[in-house]
């Protein structure tokens, strides 16, 4: 566990690592390639059956390749933000990781401890065929709003086991 943008406290140990569901990346991809690849197919057609492509070849070309290099850019930068972009459930506290791109990093914590309550939210048919959904921590503390988890697949299965290590680290800081 040492690609971790944050360092573990002492004692400390992950239980688990939590991404978004596929279906925040692959739609998207695909979404990104066909806005990227049409476009330059169908203009490259028009521009043959009128007769004109080979009269402007090396400046359809041109601007074919950064167009093609513009969405490609986005295509890289949403794979990246899809994967850096996880929640941390170790046996003291839950950290949410963010990077949007490779010069910015979001790092949130909430001590176990201090979760109250726990709320799973999944809307939609195709939430609840794919089984993915939101976890809603509230937290004791004043400045911190609610923790989300958002769009993670299995929430159930994550709020068990946010549950009992909660409860878990409650009776060590008891000392029961």
């Amino acid at each position: 566990m040492g690609n971790l943008p944050f360092p573990l406290q002492d004692g400390e140990r992950v239980l688990g690592i939590r991404r978004k569901h596929w279906i925040f990346l692959w739609p998207t991809i695909v979404f990104y390639a066909l806005v990227a690849i049409v476009p330059v197919l169908l203009l490259r057609w028009l521009l043959d059956t009128a007769g004109i492509l080979d009269d402007i070849n090396p400046v359809f070309w041109i601007v074919a390749g950064l167009w093609l290099i513009f969405w490609g850019i986005r295509l890289v930068l949403n794979w990246y933000r899809y994967h850096h972009d996880f929640w941390v459930i170790t046996s003291q506290r839950l950290v949410d990781c963010r990077r949007r791109h490779p010069f910015d990093l979001t790092v949130s914590t909430a001590d176990l401890v201090n979760v109250q309550d726990m709320s799973v939210h999944r809307n939609g048919v195709l939430a609840t065929i794919l089984d993915f959904g939101n976890i809603v921590c509230q937290t004791a503390s004043a400045d911190t709003h609610d923790f989300t988890l958002t769009g993670i697949p299995n929430p159930r299965e994550t709020q068990i086991l946010v549950d009992r290590e909660r409860d878990r680290e409650r009776m060590r800081v008891r000392g029961v």
